[in-house]
């Protein structure tokens, strides 16, 4: 097998602000793996929170040796296995889920069977995705829910976490009044006190907010276990929720578990991370980064076992160079082409 490396930037429609940044654009590494006239795709995005820029990613993605597999079934074995990348302590868990993607594209395309029916489902997953608002004035967040209700969109996600917590209240409101059938999510990307917190979720479920991410700082599982045993709103652990150990020592103290391929490691790190959890009362969550769909084409194979849905990182780009999961109606679906069933977009095409 041969693989190839490529950055991309992705530009975002608008400036992204959540509560401890601002978001313009993210570079993306996309790998290809070659084995026998088929190729497989797999995409890992730069992350500063995660300490990952598109020079590290390159470098981590070309030190992962597929040549010493004879094909890609025997590699993603290993993977699995954690004899490839995943259990090395230097490599991330989004390199891993990199690599994973594009043998599972290309295990697929090789079968001739889309991977949600390599990961045992028989009909291509279809889910409700939530859209996200950030930080921003009222006007603006009024006047985008109103957009994306008449587009579709059942769910929508509002960050919040600015230094007057009214601020957050009033984004809420407004959002709620312009767009009063869709359910809301709330995100302040631990920006919270655990006194900040207890004092605002009655306010926000007030307003009909469904359930609340991450509301305190992360690095304190017990306290947000506490927070959750006493909330009058689900909430659900994303920061503090990154490996199966994390989930496992949260499963029945939260409500859910934000699960992201890139920071726990792939479809199969998830898939047993949502074992672990099971019948524990902690629900699925399936997030994501700001990539492409390429990125986000291996989580919308897991769509329809997640209890909430958060696959919008393409739709807040300003132009996707990949297409194939949907998403712009506020419906993520999976392909039923063979692999992960998304194509790159040419240049003449438009990707808008």
């Amino acid at each position: 097998m041969k693989a190839h490396l490529r950055t991309v930037r992705l530009e975002l429609a608008e400036p992204l602000r959540i509560s401890r940044s601002t978001m313009t654009a993210r570079e993306a590494v996309w790998l290809r793996v070659e084995h026998e006239g088929l190729s497989g795709h797999g995409e890992a995005v730069s992350s500063v929170y995660y300490g990952l820029d598109a020079e590290t990613l390159v470098r981590l993605l070309g030190d992962v040796d597929l040549r010493r597999f004879a094909d890609p079934e025997r590699a993603l074995e290993a993977l699995r296995a954690g004899q490839l990348a995943s259990e090395e302590a230097d490599t991330p868990p989004a390199v891993t889920a990199a690599v994973e993607s594009a043998l599972l594209d290309l295990v697929g395309k090789r079968a001739g069977v889309p991977v949600h029916r390599l990961l045992g489902a028989s009909e291509p997953p279809v889910a409700a995705t939530a859209r996200t608002i950030g930080i921003t004035s009222p006007t603006r967040a009024a006047a985008e829910a109103r957009r994306l209700a008449a587009s579709g969109f059942e769910v929508v996600k509002v960050k919040a976490g600015t230094p007057d917590p009214e601020d957050d209240v009033e984004r809420v409101r407004v959002i709620r009044d312009a767009a009063p059938r869709v359910r809301l999510l709330l995100d302040p990307n631990g920006a919270w006190s655990t006194a900040q917190a207890a004092a605002l979720l009655p306010r926000f479920a007030d307003l009909g907010v469904e359930a609340v991410e991450q509301p305190l700082a992360p690095g304190d599982p017990d306290a947000l276990g506490a927070l959750a045993e006493r909330s009058p709103l689900p909430v659900i652990a994303d920061e503090d929720a990154v490996s199966l150990d994390d989930a496992r020592r949260l499963a029945g103290r939260v409500h859910g578990v934000n699960v992201k391929l890139a920071k726990c490691g792939g479809v199969h790190a998830a898939l047993r991370i949502a074992e672990s959890i099971e019948g524990s009362g902690t629900g699925l969550m399936l997030g994501c980064l700001t990539a492409s769909t390429l990125g986000l084409a291996p989580a919308v194979q897991l769509a329809d076992r997640a209890r909430w849905t958060d696959l919008d990182g393409h739709l807040l780009l300003a132009h996707d160079p990949w297409r194939g999961i949907g998403g712009a109606d506020g419906f993520v679906r999976a392909s039923a082409r063979p692999g992960l069933g998304v194509e790159e977009v040419t240049a003449h095409e438009d990707v808008a």
